[in-house]
């Protein structure tokens, strides 16, 4: 069985001691995915003040740009969108987002249908609204 870590050249740096993900066998398990672009702090859809506060932010173009980075580690380690067996999203406003994300969820998986998995939680590591895990099977 292969076990080897997975670090993508284009999604953003983790912001701890962590792989972008980790092959066992033929599965590909993704850490937690933010909407962060590599090589900055800047955060799609969000402004910040100078404290860090969040002053607003655009939810979609959020999930746009995690949508992209988890597509980007997929890629970058051999597996694809279409091989995303479950997935486990976390919102720090369901109230507000859960709508937007179901929408832009079900354009992204119409054809590949996941397992899926959405959490309320009160904050993130870095001030977004959205991380996003997934598990993918890989050749």
């Amino acid at each position: 069985m292969s076990d080897a870590i997975v670090k993508s050249s284009r999604a953003p740096e983790p912001v701890g001691l962590y792989p972008h993900a980790r092959r066992v066998g033929n599965l590909l398990f993704l850490s937690g995915v933010g909407p962060r672009e590599r090589g900055t702090k800047a955060i799609p859809g969000v402004e910040l003040k100078d404290n860090g506060e969040i002053v607003s932010y655009d939810f979609e173009t959020q999930c746009h740009s995690v949508f992209q980075n988890v597509r980007y580690i997929l890629e970058d380690a051999g597996s694809s969108w279409d091989k995303i067996v479950d997935v486990t999203v976390f919102l720090t406003n369901m109230k507000a987002d859960f709508g937007a994300y179901n929408k832009l969820y079900a354009e992204y998986f119409a054809d590949n249908q996941p397992c899926r998995t959405t959490v309320e939680i009160s904050s993130l590591p870095t001030p977004i609204a959205i991380e996003l895990k997934a598990i993918a099977t890989i050749d």
